[in-house]
C-alpha cells in the first residue's frame, strides 16, 4: 500500500496531525459520544468495561483495568505489586519524568540505570549494578514504540522475586518475541494521552495484568478502595475511567492496526531517505521484535548544540520537531538530593544531547517526508 498522495503545498508540517484524525473518524466519535449523553452512565459503565475487554484481547491478556491516567496506572500497579516507602525501583534514566515520579508518590526511591545506546532502552546489565536489598521492583519503559529487551529482565525478576512493571505507555501494540509489550510483567501500564499512537480527548490510562485476583484489587484501588458499594476495605484513589473517553477510544481502536501499518511504512520511508546523512543516525529495531514507531527519533551527533541548530533550521521551513527528552531523570532538579551526577549515566546523557523527534502521523504523505528528509540534509550541510 502507498503512502497517501501529496497536496501541493509547502503548508507548516506539524509533529502530530490530530486535525487530520478528526477529519477522517470524527463522525464516528460523534456517534459515539451521542450513545454515552443518551446513556447518562459517566463513570465505570458499559462503555468503559468494554474497552477493557477489547484492550485485554489486543494484548494477549486475561485482564484490564481502566484508570484516569498512565501516571496512575503506575502507581496503582506499583502499590499493587507491593511497593511503599523506603523500597527501591529500577527504572532508566531516559524516560519521560512520570515513571520516576510515580515511584516518588509512594514514599519508594527511584534508582536510574543506563540505556541501550542503539534502541533507548534499559540496559538489562545496568539493572544489575543497580540493584539493592531494598529493590522492590523493576520499570522498562518500551520507549518510542519499541520494546525493551524483557528475557533478561523477566529472568532477573523472577530469579530474585522483584516485580517487573512494564511502563508500556509509548508502545501499545508492540511486539516482544510475538508477545505484546505489557502483557509480559505482573502489570503492564498503558496511556492513553491525546498524542499516544491511541490517545483518548483528555487524560485516560489501563493496567494489563494476567491475575484475576489482582485485577480485582486494581477495581477497588481505582476507586477508594471499595471492595462493595460504600464498603473500603483499604486505602485507594479515585482513578476512573470515564466514559466519554472509552466511547473515543473505542472508535479510534477500530483504526489501530491501519494507523500501525502506516506509522511503519513512513518510518521505512524516512530510513531510506535519511540513510548514509552524515551525523544523523535513523531509529534501530530489535531483533524478533516490531516497532510501532509511537515517535519516530534519531539522533544528531555532535552534541545538543548542533541538535539544536538542526532543529532550528527544520523550524525555519515549517517542520515541526521536538526533543524527547533535554534531561536524563537522574540530573532533573527533582532528584537532585540523590547525589547522580553527571557522567554517571553516559548513555542516557549522550542521548539526551542528541535526540530528535520527526512529524510522524499516518497521513503523512510521500511529499511531506521528502521535506524534512530534504531539510535536514540542508541543515547537515549547512
Amino acid at each position: 500500500m502507498s503512502l497517501p498522495a501529496a497536496p501541493k503545498n509547502d503548508a507548516p508540517i506539524p509533529l502530530l496531525d490530530l486535525r487530520g484524525e478528526w477529519s477522517a473518524i470524527g463522525a464516528e466519535i460523534r456517534s459515539a459520544l451521542d450513545g454515552v449523553f443518551s446513556s447518562q452512565h459517566w463513570i465505570l459503565g458499559p462503555e468503559g468495561q468494554a474497552l477493557e475487554r477489547e484492550i485485554a484481547q489486543l494484548c494477549g491478556v486475561p485482564c484490564a483495568v481502566g484508570v484516569a491516567s498512565g501516571t496512575d496506572a503506575l502507581m496503582l500497579s506499583l502499590h499493587a505489586a507491593g511497593v511503599g516507602a523506603g523500597d527501591d525501583v529500577i527504572i532508566p534514566a531516559f524516560t519521560f519524568v512520570a515513571t520516576a515520579s510515580a515511584v516518588s508518590a509512594l514514599g519508594a526511591r527511584p534508582v536510574f540505570a543506563d540505556i541501550e545506546p542503539e534502541t533507548f532502552a534499559i540496559d538489562p546489565a545496568g539493572i544489575e549494578q543497580g540493584l539493592t536489598p531494598r529493590t522492590r521492583a523493576i520499570i522498562p519503559v518500551h520507549l518510542f514504540g519499541l520494546s525493551a529487551e524483557m528475557d533478561p529482565i523477566l529472568a532477573l525478576g523472577a530469579r530474585r522475586g522483584i516485580a517487573v512493571i512494564e511502563d508500556n505507555a509509548q508502545s501499545l501494540a508492540a511486539k516482544y518475541r510475538g508477545r505484546a509489550t505489557g502483557s509480559l510483567g505482573a502489570f503492564g501500564c498503558v496511556s492513553f494521552y491525546p498524542s499516544k499512537i491511541l490517545g483518548a480527548y483528555g487524560d485516560a490510562g489501563m493496567i494489563l495484568t494476567a491475575s484475576q485476583s489482582a485485577a480485582e484489587r486494581l477495581r477497588a484501588l481505582r476507586n477508594h478502595g471499595e471492595t462493595t458499594r460504600y464498603i473500603s476495605t483499604e486505602r485507594g484513589w479515585n482513578s476512573r475511567l470515564d466514559e466519554i473517553q472509552a466511547a473515543v477510544l473505542r472508535v479510534k481502536l477500530r483504526h489501530l492496526a491501519q494507523w500501525t501499518a502506516a506509522r511503519q511504512r513512513v518510518a521505512r520511508a524516512y530510513d531510506s531517505l535519511l540513510s548514509g546523512l552524515p551525523g544523523i543516525r535513523t531509529p534501530k529495531g530489535r531483533e524478533g521484535c516490531e516497532h510501532v514507531y509511537s515517535v519516530y527519533t534519531i539522533r544528531v551527533e555532535g552534541g545538543s548544540e548542533r541538535r539544536d541548530r538542526v532543529r532550528q533550521h527544520l523550524a525555519g521551513r515549517g517542520i515541526s520537531s521536538v526533543v524527547y527528552y533535554p534531561v536524563p531523570l537522574h540530573l532533573q532538579p527533582l532528584y537532585a538530593a540523590a547525589g547522580v551526577k553527571r557522567g554517571a549515566l553516559p548513555h542516557s546523557e549522550r542521548a539526551a544531547d542528541e535526540v530528535l523527534s520527526l512529524p510522524i502521523y499516518p497521513g503523512l504523505t510521500e511529499a511531506q517526508i521528502e521535506r524534512v528528509a530534504n531539510a535536514l540534509k540542508e541543515a547537515v550541510g549547512s
